[in-house]
């Protein structure tokens, strides 16, 4: 099985990169690793997320090998107290918090406005065979083109996604570049900060590292006996 993994930092690609042939792309270099995984370090931010993604599953099938899953990943932030900081979250939603319009009645997402699309639903078979191996908590992650340094802004998103577990910055534009070509897509954030007020002093990228490195030492049998043609 073919599969894509955008890590969306280049610390978080480091984490998992081992000796394997580097392969150019426009704006983007994959790497092909030796158990047959393929990563790139996508970028941050969904535009490039997504641009990036693209790259790599249209090179896939120009070349008559599609992947069959992509699998998004990295760090992000987690809302308190359900999704603490070294903690696991598994995306069962990919939401757009903020595409849409802000009217005098509040915010309207773009589905409100007749087009576009906000969520992308990862396959629920995987998420809770995710959760199992991992011990990753299922929920919503958001993905936001900035993120969230204010009390208020927190209680906001929450309220407006009451099944929010974690905010990060790639994860949606992964899924559009993912849905366009037809491939189902996962998400796995590990928890480095509280989201809320900026304090970088609060931050534990290492912690989260870590813990996702370990998860991801028991989600690849997950992976590769999961078969998307059978679903």
């Amino acid at each position: 099985m073919a599969t894509a993994v955008p890590a969306e930092r280049d610390a978080v690609a480091r984490a998992f990169l081992a000796p394997g042939a580097e392969v150019p792309l426009p704006g983007i270099v994959l790497h092909r690793l030796p158990d047959g995984w393929d990563l790139l370090a996508a970028g941050v931010g969904p535009a490039r997320a997504a641009a990036s993604t693209a790259a790599a599953l249209t090179a896939a099938a120009l070349d008559t090998a599609p992947y069959d899953l992509v699998v998004s990943t990295g760090i992000g932030g987690g809302f308190a107290p359900d999704a603490p900081v070294g903690s696991l979250v598994v995306a069962d939603a990919i939401t757009a918090a903020d595409l849409g319009a802000e009217t005098a009645d509040g915010f309207l997402p773009v589905t409100d406005l007749g087009f576009g699309t906000v969520t992308h639903l990862p396959p629920a078979d995987l998420v809770a065979a995710v959760t199992g191996a991992t011990g990753a908590r299922p929920g919503t992650v958001l993905t936001g083109s900035t993120v969230t340094g204010t009390a208020a802004r927190a209680d906001l998103l929450r309220a407006r996604h009451p099944g929010a577990l974690a905010e990060a910055m790639e994860g949606f534009g992964v899924a559009e570049a993912a849905a366009a070509h037809g491939v189902p897509v996962l998400e796995l954030r590990a928890v480095s900060n509280p989201v809320g007020p900026r304090d970088r002093a609060a931050w534990r990228i290492g912690e989260a590292l870590a813990a996702l490195t370990d998860a991801f030492g028991k989600l690849a049998p997950v992976l590769e006996s999961w078969k998307p043609h059978e679903r």
